[in-house]
């Protein structure tokens, strides 16, 4: 029986394999590649590195912008909130719009709205209309991140040339964030902190202008309607975790905030997953998730990104507050965790991904960066970059290249057209919920066992016969370092742990082995 609103497919389930995709064209066969495949990846690839980007070129900005805009200590957390509170909330309303209008008219909308609300944020004269620019980022980036995705996995739907357009996706998604504190280093030292968010309008530009005339892509599901008490109950429930998740670094994890928040947030979640059960067209059907090589895949997605997360928040306070980097120098000793994500994805994983398992990848993947995580928990006041910080970054980036692809391209793998825009929303918001926790967790372990380590150790100095404040220095330099050291030493075990969450969940065969199976049948 045919799909109606796909034309030329045969209706798709959720158990489809790997290459069903719908037409790239109407009236065009669904096994012809796109000729321009190749240009709408760089499209694609284009949109996903701005914002990626996004996630991290502020961080560098931000010291600046509070000054330039009078913005409180307390209040600055926002420049960052307001943008993730968008982004990691309305992911999945933004991948069933995407499924619902149609992908490339979501993508173009996105990036439009992404362009004008940087220019915003670069024009911004009080710190109100830069949280205002922020916020509207995120609404469009959450428009923009899953309709990147599920344009990838219908342009490139089997093979080999899927393994390479992941492994290239794959690389701008783990090394993006790295490259965006490069950038925002080098854009708020030689021009300023503006830049960093004016710089989104060219790329956007000139994305836009390679959407219109390389991309394809079905129109929407007609009919369709939008599952109106989903959104509310599943957005509210993420924004209200990401919001959760944010303050407890701020406030801690035992406030009454912060538990309030956190509780409403789970049973909005919960409920949300009792309606999707219900409702004839649900925000994400459920069949999603509950598939054991993709439900595996997000989870571990999760947990990765939260080892990464707190490798770049510990490693950039690190070098710029021991070390004394410039956030352009910070910047720099970044590129060699993302050119070992950049060599892991595209010279290893989408050469081996078509021909292995994808946990033959994932989980030695993951095994190297947690040992290359766990090497930087022997970091001290006297460490140097290239005797200790090069080695542990080059280990973490290559494992963290092995494991991307594999996450990325089992998660959207077998998933009907029509629901490929919510399926890649959901990787998103993986990535999201999966950052805000790390950065929250992790700085909460390491502020507490800093202030332990200061406690102790000053009080014992106060009672020695006091301090010169160099020895004061000393002191409080080697206590922050100490808490660095064990919060990464507890995102390397959360590597650890997902390596053998993907052993045992992800058994998915190689896609030599299914194209064999599906040609005997």
């Amino acid at each position: 029986m045919s799909d109606p609103s796909i034309p030329g497919r045969p209706g798709g389930t959720a158990s489809g394999r790997p290459g069903d995709a719908e037409t790239s064209a109407p009236g065009q066969p669904v096994d012809e590649p796109d000729p321009h495949r190749w240009w709408a990846l760089a499209v694609i690839a284009t949109a996903q590195l701005m914002v990626v980007l996004d996630a991290t070129i502020v961080n560098i900005a931000l010291p600046s912008a509070q000054r330039a805009l009078g913005i409180s200590n307390g209040n600055r957390q926002w420049v960052i909130t307001a943008y993730t509170l968008a982004f990691g909330g309305l992911l999945l309303l933004g991948g069933r719009i995407a499924d619902l209008v149609g992908r490339r008219r979501t993508f173009i909308i996105g990036l439009i709205g992404f362009a004008g609300a940087s220019a915003i944020g670069g024009a911004s004269t009080g710190q109100e209309m830069l949280y205002l620019s922020r916020a509207l980022q995120g609404v469009f980036a959450a428009l923009l991140a899953p309709s990147a995705l599920s344009l990838l996995t219908t342009t490139f739907p089997t093979g080999k040339e899927r393994a390479k357009a992941f492994g290239i996706f794959s690389a701008i998604a783990g090394g993006g964030s790295a490259i965006g504190l490069l950038l925002g280093g080098i854009l708020t030292e030689w021009l300023s902190w503006r830049w960093c968010l004016y710089v989104n309008v060219p790329i956007a530009l000139l994305a836009v202008i390679g959407a219109f005339t390389l991309l394809k892509d079905r129109a929407g599901t007609k009919g369709a309607h939008l599952d109106i008490p989903g959104v509310f109950l599943g957005c509210g429930g993420l924004v209200a975790i990401v919001y959760g998740f944010s303050r407890a670094e701020a406030i801690g994890w035992t406030s009454t905030e912060v538990l309030t928040v956190l509780s409403i947030g789970v049973a909005l979640l919960v409920t949300f997953a009792w309606w999707q059960t219900r409702s004839s067209g649900p925000l994400l059907p459920l069949h999603i998730v509950r598939e054991r090589n993709r439900g595996g895949s997000m989870i571990v997605m999760a947990m990765t990104t939260i080892g990464l997360f707190g490798a770049f928040l510990f490693l950039t306070y690190f070098l710029q507050t021991i070390l004394g980097y410039s956030p352009l120098s910070a910047g720099l000793a970044f590129l060699p965790l993302s050119a070992g994500i950049i060599i892991g994805s595209t010279q290893i994983s989408a050469r081996l991904l078509p021909l292995v398992p994808p946990r033959m990848l994932l989980v030695p993947g993951l095994l190297l960066s947690a040992g290359g995580m766990f090497s930087l928990t022997f970091l001290d006041t006297h460490s140097t970059y290239a005797g200790h910080i090069l080695p542990g970054t080059i280990l973490l980036g290559f494992g963290l290249g092995l494991t991307f692809l594999p996450i990325i391209s089992t998660a959207t793998s077998g998933v009907a057209p029509r629901d490929s825009g919510v399926t890649s929303a959901t990787v998103n918001t993986a990535q999201q919920v999966g950052g805000s926790i790390g950065t929250s967790l992790l700085n909460t372990i390491a502020t507490t066992v800093t202030a332990s380590y200061l406690t102790s150790h000053l009080a014992a100095a106060a009672r020695e016969g006091g301090l010169t404040p160099a020895e004061r220095r000393s002191i409080v330099n080697t206590g922050t370092v100490h808490g660095f050291t064990v919060a990464i030493a507890w995102a390397a075990i959360i590597l650890l742990a997902a390596a053998v969450l993907g052993a045992v969940m992800i058994n998915g065969k190689s896609p030599r082995a299914r194209a064999a199976e599906e040609s005997a049948v």
